[in-house]
C-alpha cells in the first residue's frame, strides 16, 4: 500500500488541467452544474479528465476541517502594527492558537501566528491577502499547516 504525500504548490505551476479540475469541483459544490460531465463541458476538460483527478484536487482553502496553520510575517516596528494584523485574524473568524514574536532589530520583528482555521468564514488567501496589506507589514506568509 503507497502512502499518499501532499505539497502545498502554487497555482501558477500546475498544470491547466488540475487548474480546470479544481474549477469544476467547485461548480458542483457550488450548485453552478448538475453533473460531472457539465462541469467538465464547462470549463473545457473532458469528464474522463475530470474523474481521473477529481479527489486529488482540493484548493488550500477547503482544507479546513480542524487545521492548524501557522502564519510568518515580518513587521515594521510601530505601534499598533501586530494590533491590525490581529484583528484581521479576528475578522476572518480564525481562532489564534499562539503567537510569537522576537525582539525587533533593524526597525522589524518576525511574528509567527498559529490559528485553527476551520472556523474561518473566508478563505486563507483571503486572510493572507488582507494582511499583507496592511501598513507596516513587509512580508505575511504562511510558514507551516
Amino acid at each position: 500500500m503507497q502512502t499518499s504525500k501532499y505539497f502545498l504548490v502554487a497555482s501558477e505551476v500546475l498544470p491547466d488541467v488540475i487548474l480546470k479540475v479544481a474549477e469544476a469541483n467547485r461548480m458542483l459544490r457550488a450548485g453552478e452544474a448538475r453533473t460531472a460531465q457539465e462541469a467538465a463541458k464547462a470549463v473545457g476538460i473532458s469528464r474522463s479528465a475530470f474523474y481521473k483527478y477529481r479527489g486529488a484536487v482540493q484548493p488550500f482553502s477547503d482544507m479546513r476541517t480542524e487545521h492548524i496553520v501557522t502564519f510568518y510575517a515580518l513587521l515594521k516596528n510601530r505601534p499598533g502594527v501586530l494590533s491590525n494584523v490581529l484583528s484581521i485574524f479576528a475578522a476572518s473568524g480564525a481562532n489564534i492558537l499562539t503567537i510569537n514574536q522576537s525582539i525587533p532589530t533593524n526597525g522589524c520583528a518576525a511574528v509567527t501566528v498559529s490559528a485553527e482555521t476551520s472556523p474561518m468564514d473566508e478563505s486563507v488567501e483571503r486572510l493572507i491577502a488582507d494582511a499583507a496589506a496592511l501598513d507596516g507589514v513587509v512580508r505575511f506568509e504562511i510558514l507551516a499547516g
